[in-house]
């Protein structure tokens, strides 16, 4: 049976006292590892009747990444740390110096080989899995906005061949990057996500928070959240641009409807690329599947949580997601 997403279901819900920053699964399991608030790294099996969440080891603050590649759980944090575990047995591989300022996402590559990390000193490097050596410094987003504040990069996205790797910082510019060399490929604007309030309060708000290539890798989906009325909240519609990166060209913009509102904070494609699935939130969160083809919402719904880490299963019909306070287990035929 395909998987429908009109008939989402939450299926698991596990309750926590933390924030659960990112999610990282094994594939063809439901073995999720995820990072906290309270600094630590965790290992629960959401298939389980009532998941117990072991703990692996921590960081010496948020523990904002967590990506898997191959048997390897590389996990960054606002120490600006990255570490490697075994995910098997949960012990310590390598803890290295990874950034000047908070690590915001880790990814790693589809083939497991490497992981990139992005981070507040707006640099994405690109790590081996194997040894943890530092491959190349990818250099293409302005350090100050144009507003001369501090940017930020949050976001990273290999394509699904693992020769493209996006990246995406706060003010909505999109860098693509050659794996191989290194090389910048092009670039996108993808302002509509970034908000500046030139009189009342004089900062930002939102910028890229989750970036996807489309399966054939032709296109690109930025993640974020629309412009904000006012400016201190997280107010505004869920917003989605969608490129066809070689050329640049935006091929449409949709944003979340009625009630739901806040970033888009994790996007995933399911296998043949029909459709798209995005979630986050601001005080309360969303979850929305999209028609790629059409740009057309085809469900959207309230999360029990705001959502920050999302994992679909290779089947399409099984979505794992963590977040505030909670761990949940969505089954999309229910």
């Amino acid at each position: 049976m395909a998987a429908d997403p009109t008939k989402l279901k939450v299926a698991k819900d596990v309750g926590r006292t933390d924030v659960l920053f990112h999610l990282a699964r094994q594939p063809g399991t439901s073995r999720v590892f995820v990072g906290s608030s309270d600094f630590k790294l965790y290992e629960l099996d959401l298939q389980a009747e009532k998941p117990e969440a072991k703990e692996i080891g921590g960081h010496g603050s948020y523990v904002t990444s967590v990506a898997l590649a191959g048997k390897t759980l590389v996990s960054g944090s606002y120490d600006c740390k990255l570490s490697w575990w075994d995910s098997e047995n949960g012990k310590s591989i390598r803890s290295v110096d990874g950034h000047a300022k908070r690590i915001r996402m880790i990814v790693a590559s589809p083939d497991g080989k490497l992981v990139a990390s992005v981070a507040d000193d707006m640099i994405c490097k690109l790590w081996s899995v194997a040894d943890g050596k530092l491959m190349r410094e990818l250099k293409g987003h302005d350090a100050i906005t144009p507003h001369n504040y501090p940017s930020m990069l949050y976001a990273a996205a290999f394509s699904r061949d693992g020769k493209q790797l996006a990246t995406g910082d706060k003010t909505g510019k999109v860098c693509v990057w050659n794996v191989a060399d290194g090389k910048q490929l092009g670039t996108l604007d993808a302002s509509g996500v970034y908000t500046w309030d030139p009189t009342q309060r004089r900062h930002s708000i939102g910028g890229i928070r989750s970036l996807a290539f489309s399966p054939d890798g032709k296109r690109i989906v930025v993640g974020g959240m629309g412009k904000v009325g006012n400016i201190d909240h997280p107010d505004a519609p869920g917003r989605l641009e969608v490129f066809e990166w070689p050329s640049a060209k935006k091929l449409y913009d949709l944003q979340t409807e009625g009630k739901l509102k806040g970033m888009f904070e994790q996007l995933a494609f399911n296998a043949d690329g029909s459709w798209l699935v995005g979630a986050g939130g601001g005080y309360a969160g969303f979850i929305a599947f999209v028609d790629v083809n059409n740009g057309k919402i085809i469900f959207q719904d309230s999360a029990p949580m705001h959502v920050h880490g999302l994992s679909l299963a290779e089947s399409g019909d099984t979505i794992y997601a963590s977040g505030h306070n909670k761990l949940v287990r969505w089954e999309l035929n229910a």
